[in-house]
């Protein structure tokens, strides 16, 4: 790079490529290793080509006539360089030095596409911060767009066993180590490939000392409460730095194509593909959320659970074939939405998000109703002892962000709910379909001067089975909202928390406060004869950080002046 850090770079071409034959390029930078290295037993096995899931979509890609390119980031695998923090202004601008390298290569066309799942998928998008002419497409998939929001602190709530996992895991890769393994694996790998002749790994063991260095996530955002605070090291103004919606005037004037890509189980980026989709929109991006957990991989639904059944690689080929070899695809004309609806367990298609619908408000009714009817003004509150202990388990959309396939997801919400407040519905007399931005208005009081609430949409069957649908969170102190100016529900701009420290309101002790509650987006039927259950809960302990102090009394009100209920929005 200009500032003298070397980048390790893997480049695959298809296998039949003439002389004098130029063809397009995809690029994927990763901070999770580019290739590894096999001791000598293994490798005689292993083929040497990309790895993992994306290297899946490579191997296709390869296949229909695409170079492939793999980087690591600089201060990661075989790159030298240190990561003061994701996403740093001098990573961001690496990625356009190295399309400068791949148009000047004999084999290349001239034109680039990005594409990545997480981290990468943020590589992806920040790539066209540099508006490089030759970058004409990317696809940002299972990643952020506003990471104090959808992933660090879900409804203003450190998710800390996120942060804390994900550094104990770029801790171990930082010093050439699996995340996972044992002293088995380090039987099979030595660790991240070295560059081409460094036999010695002269070159990696230097690039490591680079790397003892980098930031530690956990770190930092244990060290912030509010979105516009400084982090302890100071090395950016604020959390808004690593989020790519920071730069979004710049990649909007990039031009490029952009396919939004999520899944309803893949931890909060649903939401943030459809932020990002609605925030650019423009006639070539496109945006898909299908029934999958992070890196799409399962497919979750309580109807249809097991491997994804869809052809990610074929759906991206089609999308870059339009955009880097400017060929005209089958489905070009169709809308340019499409998700899934679990439970009906099916594909469909809309030229707007949300889709059209109608809202329905259920109210929350003395003796745990859940009810149309508004609630009568002679209901008493419904008193709560937060439970502390109370969590969701080890099998949820959160814990897919880590690369756990949901193999049983949220398995036991009938015997967790027993610790919850919850309301539930009658039977339903005809299958209901919610799809878009459910959001819950509680009118509590409590105890303390601040609170966590987290609120679950739940699907009770007739047999008593519970399948969780979906959920948001809120602490009570970031209670302050102002409209969405690109998310619309049937009733008016999605409320938005804005998290800044100025709007910070504590609660007063026994005063009633009405506390909205934007849940994660769903596209889900409930089917005839299931009820509708919301179930509320004061934390979280698997997942989020508990606020400091003893835990509080609640006190949810459910009366014509107060009338706590959640709105949905019911498609027919």
């Amino acid at each position: 790079m200009q500032d003298g850090v070397k980048i390790a770079v893997d480049v695959y071409l298809p296998a039949d490529l003439k002389p004098g034959h130029t063809i397009p390029t995809l690029l994927h930078q990763t901070r999770y290793w580019r290739a590894i290295t096999y001791r000598w037993l293994v490798s005689v096995f292993k083929e040497d080509g990309p790895r993992g899931l994306i290297g899946s979509y490579a191997k296709r890609f390869l296949q229909q006539g695409y170079a492939w390119v793999d980087v690591d980031v600089r201060g990661s695998g075989a790159s030298f360089g240190s990561r003061p923090i994701a996403y740093s202004p001098e990573e961001i601008k690496d990625g356009a030095e190295i399309v400068d390298w791949i148009i000047a290569q004999p084999w290349s066309n001239g034109k680039v596409g990005a594409m990545g799942i997480s981290y990468s998928g943020g590589t992806a998008e920040m790539l066209l911060v540099n508006q490089h002419p030759a970058v004409k497409a990317i696809a940002p998939m299972y990643s952020g767009f506003d990471l104090y929001s959808e992933i660090i602190f879900p409804g203003g709530i450190h998710l800390d066993w996120f942060t804390e996992t994900w550094s104990a895991i770029t801790h171990r890769l930082d010093r050439n180590r699996l995340p996972h393994a044992g002293w088995t694996a380090k039987l099979f790998v030595r660790g991240v490939r070295p560059v081409d002749g460094d036999a010695d790994q002269d070159l990696l063991s230097l690039a490591l000392q680079d790397h003892t260095s980098n930031w530690s996530p956990y770190r930092e955002a244990s060290g912030i409460v509010f979105r516009d605070d400084p982090p302890p090291s100071r090395q950016v103004v604020n959390i808004d730095a690593l989020s790519t919606q920071t730069y979004a005037y710049d990649i909007a004037r990039s031009g490029a194509a952009i396919y939004s890509y999520s899944g309803w189980f893949d931890g909060g980026y649903q939401l943030a593909a459809i932020k990002r989709y609605l925030h650019y929109k423009k006639p070539s991006h496109r945006l898909i959320i299908g029934p999958w957990d992070h890196g799409g991989k399962r497919r979750i639904s309580p109807y249809a659970l097991g491997p994804a059944q869809f052809d990610h690689a074929a759906e991206l080929i089609r999308f870059f074939d339009v955009h880097l070899k400017g060929m005209a695809t089958e489905n070009a004309n169709d809308p340019p939405i499409r998700y899934y609806t679990i439970g009906e367990e099916r594909w469909k298609t809309s030229t707007s998000w949300p889709p059209e619908s109608s809202p329905m408000s259920m109210y929350f009714q003395q003796e745990g109703g859940l009810s149309r009817n508004a609630p009568p003004a002679t209901d008493n509150p419904d008193q709560y002892q937060v439970d502390l202990t109370t969590g969701t388990g080890k099998h949820t959309r959160w814990n897919t962000l880590v690369g756990i396939s949901l193999i049983d997801p949220y398995p036991d919400r009938k015997e967790r709910d027993k610790d919850l407040l919850v309301y539930t519905s009658e039977p339903l007399s005809e299958a209901l379909e919610v799809t878009g931005h459910p959001v819950a208005t509680v009118y509590l009081s409590a105890t303390t001067q601040d609170t966590n609430l987290f609120v679950y949409l739940e699907d009770v069957t007739p047999e008593g089975d519970v399948h969780h649908v979906t959920e948001g969170e809120l602490r009570a102190i970031h209670r302050k909202w102002q409209p969405s100016d690109t998310i619309f529900t049937p009733t008016g701009p999605l409320p938005v928390h804005t998290f800044r420290r100025a709007d910070a309101a504590p609660l007063i002790p026994g005063e009633v406060m009405p506390l909205t509650v934007a849940l994660l987006p769903t596209s889900y039927q409930f089917k005839k004869g299931h009820r509708i259950r919301i179930a509320m809960a004061g934390a979280d302990t698997d997942h989020f950080q508990a606020l400091d102090g003893p835990a509080p009394t609640w006190e949810v009100w459910h009366t014509p002046d107060r009338p706590s209920h959640i709105e949905l929005p019911v498609v027919h």
